[in-house]
């Protein structure tokens, strides 16, 4: 058996190479991998004796020739191919180990010049992968280092590896490739004429892995698999481990990220509860039963069969708590034995265990995606994510009365919440907690109106609650409705032609309101 490596990330090259050398394979290499191999001892043959001829142009063609592609090529139950190989002295190639010039990682790099994403696109590398995986039947292509040990392990065992080991191989294979050339695509279609780089390429080619197929989509008459980015952030739902119960469903997937997203936005312990892609509760609290027993105050009637998350461990009190009520999935970044305990007995409970981002300045680092995407007819709508966080210097009071130091911690609570409900959002909070939630009408004055109609369902008091919308009031009328509600203080992102009637309306009404100057639409 013939292996030829090439590699450029040789982590773990030396001690495959040795595994394969005691199976008594042959080993042939390229440049800096075949000095590596032979400072360990190996006895290696560099290309440049299989094929004749040196490594020229600076390295950027070693292994784009005959004795290599033909030796990666050939059918072995062909005859006529092995004839030409025996005609042409070209040995078969039998294994083939490449890892491709760090493309990916160039580009990452602040200040990358395009001469220098040039210089890392991989020629001869993606050529012989190509070449080895089509032949997938005769060549095993290994493109990975994680690869390595199960291989060794497979020919150490049975002196061979198996047809299906092959073609898993192959998939990868042309998956690694395929991913490699999205990228540069990416790159190169990105840049503008003074070197910048887009934010939306000339041509979007999205890469992702499949981590499982979901018994139905939307509805049970729809097919639906769950997709994670080829690098997922972490903190992202898409690295949670689920401990327990069912296979999620295509709506739980969905409602859990709109829960995730919106609780670890909170620095304090906080409880977020989901329905339907809203958050019917949100509160925060001491710890997590404090929040759960505020969240679900809010909305005891949606919370019923709902998606509860949590931004801290959840201890046995707050598990005992959450299991007096159907949920479909409940997640936090870890669960105390006791938590466990509790939900032993539920086995159709999902638990998901979810790390929190480790936080930084960057969207990725908090977990955030960097673009959203809506597919469209035969199209995609593309655009940057929302991961604007509002402070309080970024408010602006505009009316005669202005907010206690109280009304403006929940006015930014209020805003938090909004940012995650269903436009038209009317988010009704005090003391830490969601007050009343109206979400997804047509029309603000309807949202105000359904806010206000489900607190008095849940027995809440609306009196001196601060109210946020996520966008402006076009007219007094839905201000008038939030202040009859009992609301003493408003947010909104203002903007409107009619923004100084809302104000002299709230002055009217004796009610204070801070522009954010920013909208939170979300469809």
């Amino acid at each position: 058996m013939n292996a030829l490596i090439s590699v450029s990330d040789k982590t773990g090259i030396a001690e495959l190479a040795r595994a394969l050398h005691e199976l008594g394979v042959r080993l042939i290499s390229t440049g800096g991998t075949a000095r590596l191999l032979a400072d360990q001892g190996l006895p290696v043959t560099e290309v440049a004796e299989v094929t004749g001829f040196p490594e020229m142009l600076d390295g950027r063609v070693k292994t784009l020739h005959p004795k290599i592609h033909g030796g990666l090529l050939a059918r072995r139950d062909h005859p006529d191919h092995m004839a030409a190989l025996h005609r042409h002295a070209i040995g078969t190639i039998d294994l083939l180990v490449v890892n491709l010039y760090p493309f990916e990682n160039t580009v990452a790099r602040p200040g990358c010049t395009l001469e220098e994403a040039i210089e890392n696109i991989d020629i001869g590398g993606p050529a012989m992968v190509r070449s080895g995986a089509k032949n997938w039947k005769d060549v095993a292509v290994l493109t990975d280092a994680s690869q390595y040990a199960p291989v060794v392990a497979e020919l150490k065992a049975s002196g061979q590896l198996s047809q299906k080991t092959k073609f898993a191989l192959a998939v990868a294979a042309f998956n690694r490739i395929s991913n490699y050339d999205a990228a540069i695509s990416d790159y190169l279609s990105a840049l503008q004429e003074d070197g910048s780089r887009s934010p939306f390429p000339a041509q979007a080619n999205g890469r992702f892995v499949k981590l499982q197929d979901l018994r139905y989509g939307e509805n049970p008459h729809q097919q639906a698999a769950f997709y994670r980015d080829l690098h997922p952030a972490p903190g992202s739902l898409a690295s949670a481990q689920q401990l327990q119960g069912k296979e999620l469903s295509y709506n739980n997937i969905a409602d859990a990220d709109a829960a995730w997203e919106c609780v670890k936005g909170f620095d304090t312990p906080a409880c977020v509860i989901v329905k339907h892609a809203n958050p019917c509760g949100v509160a925060v609290g001491k710890d997590p039963l404090e929040a759960y027993s505020k969240a679900f105050q809010t909305d005891p009637t949606s919370a019923f069969g709902g998606i509860i998350a949590f931004n801290r461990p959840l201890d046995g009190a707050g598990a005992q708590a959450v299991s007096k009520q159907f949920v479909e999935v409940l997640m936090a970044p870890d669960f105390a034995p006791e938590a466990l305990q509790v939900f032993a007995g539920k086995a159709n409970v999902r638990l998901l265990k979810i790390a929190l981002p480790p936080g930084g300045e960057r969207p990725w680092d908090q977990g955030q995606n960097l673009m959203d995407i809506k597919r469209v007819g035969s199209g995609l709508l593309m655009q940057t994510a929302d991961n604007h966080v509002l402070s309080l210097s970024d408010l602006k009071c505009v009316t005669k009365k202005t907010p206690t130091s109280d009304e403006l911690e929940d006015l930014l609570f209020a805003w938090k919440v909004a940012k995650f409900v269903k436009s038209n959002a009317i988010v009704f909070c005090k003391g830490g907690m969601t007050m009343g939630v109206g979400a997804g009408q047509m029309s603000r004055l309807d949202s105000a109106r359904i806010a206000s109609i489900k607190a008095q369902h849940a027995k809440l008091s609306l009196q001196g609650t601060a109210v946020a919308s996520d966008a402006f009031f076009p007219f007094r009328d839905g201000l008038d409705v939030v202040v009859d509600a009992g609301a003493t203080c408003v947010i909104q992102p203002g903007g409107s032609m009619r923004d100084q009637e809302v104000i002299d309306a709230a002055n009217e009404r004796g009610v204070a309101m801070v522009f954010s100057g920013v909208r939170h639409f979300r469809h």
